[in-house]
């Protein structure tokens, strides 16, 4: 074991069972299994076997699941030692029935006309089934699991491969243990047939082991150098590698997938502390740090100022008498070959300038419908220095986004990123900078493609938002104009994360943009939901919002959803939801709408005219409109709670809309606020539906008018609650 690395123990073991219960062991054994198929087929094994049980009306107590790169399994706790005994009635034909329905039945049964019972005229079969031992149910199980496992990729071998209906498994199946208790659960899958022996490790124990069943099963292993337990060879890795950075001075790169991977590879896992020549550090950190963990699995560390140090940590799978002494030096030659090879990509790409490589991009298809992508740069260029130029993207210089625009996909066709495809961008990055562009244009081409993806970091710096807006603009103008939108759960073009992408761009920079009407907006309408609601904030709110149309400025449109949750969620915005919801609901049930109202001017007494449109009636008189719902057509015998509401709406309606207009939304939600008081003493004092039916007309007109005030801010018919 190297310094400063420790074993945990975290043995598969629990309580005994109960006497007429067993712990279950199986153990598929075969050779290797790929790391990063383990995880999904620990699950699926404690899926199916659990399936399995509950068809036999069985349970266990706990299913624990294991694996390594040579061996799948796992242990069932408490199992019953035998499945329980149960009745099943069958429902016959009536007792009237003709005799060749009987005999249909009493075949189906196996019983005779004696042992049936009759209730209500109907015949029944009472079949009492006695349990069977649990040994024998768990054979059959396991050999449909092991026939019908769903590994990604498969395998036939041997003779047997010739046809196809041979077992297929993800490698060479070499090996089966199934114990209940100490006893052998016989299985037999094309030959291979079930027992109670395993072997150790590939080197340090390659004998068989014979195990007594689930209780000794962890222990025996790791006598043996085994360690089953994934999450404890994961901590031995991740522990012992920090160890080792700390004892040389230096930091180890956090990385869990690489942990998981590292675990899936070994079965006694050993970390090592390796070197690198510092002179492959002119190459990109990116670039050393993906040769280290793409090809070799090898974690890479930094030094106390934060770069990489030419330091790496492999995993060995022994337990070296050196040491690990060749081990390292075997890993060292071999990362020194990787790197020299990265070296020389870079040397390369080095000598050919950007705009000759950029050349390159009109020979390459970028979509059939939609050019090379030569052309779509050309869009971009065009798009990213017209948001400079209107200041849209304040700060921005022009030049400098054109150039970084006409820069930003040249490294596709560089070495580098033909060997390393996940590095397009940031390599260009550094072969702008390296080629003397200003920093503004290298940093642009480098981060253009962010944000990939939720958490990752969104670009702040003016130049690089215009490219990066302008990129994923492009992206959904042109796909979307050429009748190829997301359709479903597929998503092809991976337009969903580039309008999420301009999302988080736009309201994290303020920016000030309003997105083209259509198909479009409806787009972004529905994943501004998905990434707010993801956020916290409510879908109802979001709707709310969106209900009013004709929004197409995402940051106006969150700073009224956020004013608004804030509204809602306190006392006042509560309580003038409950007014609002009732007035909608009275309004609703009358079908009441001051336009339409107003066309039934006659039974007010206001002039008639004739003919003409009644509704071009109302649009040629808007201060009557405005008085018949004002307190300049209320009568003096009107109570005062009406009063006091008309007077709210004269001041809160103007407030309101000016308020918004100047995108004050807290204002507005204020202004919205000195509604409660006086709607919930109009209701509390007012009956709406009088007899007189002037008065019902009036009060539906000032309901109308308070919910039309509202929704100056918001439709809050869709706010729950």
């Amino acid at each position: 074991m190297s310094e400063g690395s420790t074993r945990h123990h975290a043995p598969l073991e629990a309580a005994p069972s109960a006497p007429n219960e067993a712990d279950f062991l199986l153990e598929l054994r075969s050779e290797e299994i790929p790391a990063r198929m383990q995880a999904k087929a620990r699950n699926d094994l404690a899926r199916m076997f659990a399936e399995e049980l509950a068809k036999a009306g069985l349970e266990a107590g706990e299913i624990d699941t294991f694996a390594t790169p040579r061996r799948l399994g796992l242990i069932a706790r408490g199992l019953p030692l035998a499945t329980a005994a149960v009745s099943e009635e069958l429902k016959g034909p009536r007792a009237s029935a003709p005799p060749q329905a009987l005999e249909g039945f009493l075949r189906k049964t196996g019983l005779t006309q004696d042992q049936l019972v009759e209730r209500d005229g109907v015949l029944f079969a009472v079949i009492d089934k006695p349990g069977q031992p649990t040994a024998a149910v768990l054979g059959s199980a396991i050999k449909r699991i092991i026939r019908g496992f769903p590994w990604p990729k498969s395998m036939r071998w041997g003779e047997a491969s010739a046809s196809t209906s041979s077992l297929r498994w993800v490698r060479p199946l070499q090996g089966i243990v199934a114990l209940l208790g100490d006893e052998i659960v016989p299985v037999s899958v094309e030959g291979l047939a079930s027992g109670a022996t395993t072997v150790g490790h590939r080197f340090h124990h390659p004998g068989p082991i014979t195990l007594g069943g689930a209780s000794d099963y962890a222990e025996k292993l790791r006598a043996c150098h085994v360690i089953v337990d994934a999450d404890e060879r994961a901590a031995i890795i991740r522990d012992g590698a920090h160890a080792l950075a700390a004892g040389a001075g230096l930091t180890l790169v956090e990385d869990e997938g690489l942990v998981a991977e590292n675990a899936g590879l070994t079965e006694w896992p050993v970390p090592l502390l390796g070197r690198f020549d510092p002179d492959y550090l002119d190459v990109p950190p990116e670039v050393i740090q993906l040769t280290a963990r793409t090809n070799q699995k090898y974690f890479v560390l930094k030094d106390e100022t934060g770069a990489l140090a030419p330091a790496f940590i492999c995993t060995a799978n022994i337990e070296a008498s050196d040491g690990g002494a060749a081990i390292v030096a075997g890993n060292q030659r071999v990362l020194a070959a990787r790197l020299s090879d990265a070296r020389f990509f870079w040397e390369q790409d080095l000598k050919i300038p950007l705009d000759e490589q950029a050349q390159k991009l009109s020979g390459i298809v970028f979509h059939e419908k939609l050019g090379t992508v030569a052309e779509r740069v050309q869009r971009i260029a065009d798009l990213a220095e017209w948001l400079a130029i209107e200041a849209v993207v304040p700060g921005c210089d022009p030049d400098h986004a054109r150039r970084a625009s006409e820069l930003s996909k040249a490294d596709l066709v560089t070495g580098m990123v033909g060997e390393f495809p996940e590095l397009q961008g940031l390599i260009g990055g550094y072969l702008a900078e390296a080629q003397g562009e200003p920093k503004a244009v290298a940093e642009a081409v480098r981060d253009h493609y962010k944000p990939i993806g939720q958490g990752d970091d969104v670009p702040a710096a003016p130049v690089t938002v215009a490219v990066a807006l302008a990129d994923k603009l492009d992206t959904l103008r042109a796909f979307f104009g050429a009748g190829m939108p997301p359709t479903g759960s597929k998503d092809p073009f991976a337009l969903r994360r580039a309008a999420l992408g301009v999302i988080q761009i736009v309201t994290a920079n303020g920016l000030r943009l309003p997105i083209a009407e259509g198909d479009l907006l409806d787009f972004f309408a529905d994943r501004l939901k998905v990434q707010q609601r993801e956020a916290g904030v409510r879908h109802d709110l979001i709707d709310a919002v969106f209900a009013l149309g004709g929004e197409d400025d995402l940051v106006r449109l969150l700073a009224r959803v956020t004013a608004l949750q804030g509204f809602v969620e306190g006392g006042e915005g509560a309580n003038l939801l409950a007014g609002y919801k009732r007035a909608a609901n009275i309004l609703k049930k009358e079908n009441w709408d001051l336009p339409r109202v107003m066309a039934d001017r006659g039974e007010q007494g206001m002039p008639q005219t004739g003919e003409e449109d009644p509704l071009a009636m109302v649009e040629e008189m808007p201060q009557l409109v405005r008085e018949m719902a004002q307190g300049s057509a209320l009568p003096a015998d009107a109570p005062e709670a009406e009063r006091a509401l008309v007077s709210a709406l004269d001041h809160a309606e103007p407030a309101a809309k000016a308020a918004v207009e100047a995108e004050d939304f807290g204002a507005a939600m204020a202004a919205l606020a000195s509604l409660r008081g006086p709607i919930d003493a109009f209701f509390e004092a007012v009956t709406v539906n009088d007899a007189d039916p002037a008065v019902r007309r009036r009060r539906l007109n000032i309901l109308a008018r308070f919910r039309d005030a509202v929704h100056g801010v918001a439709d809050f018919s869709r706010i729950e609650g």
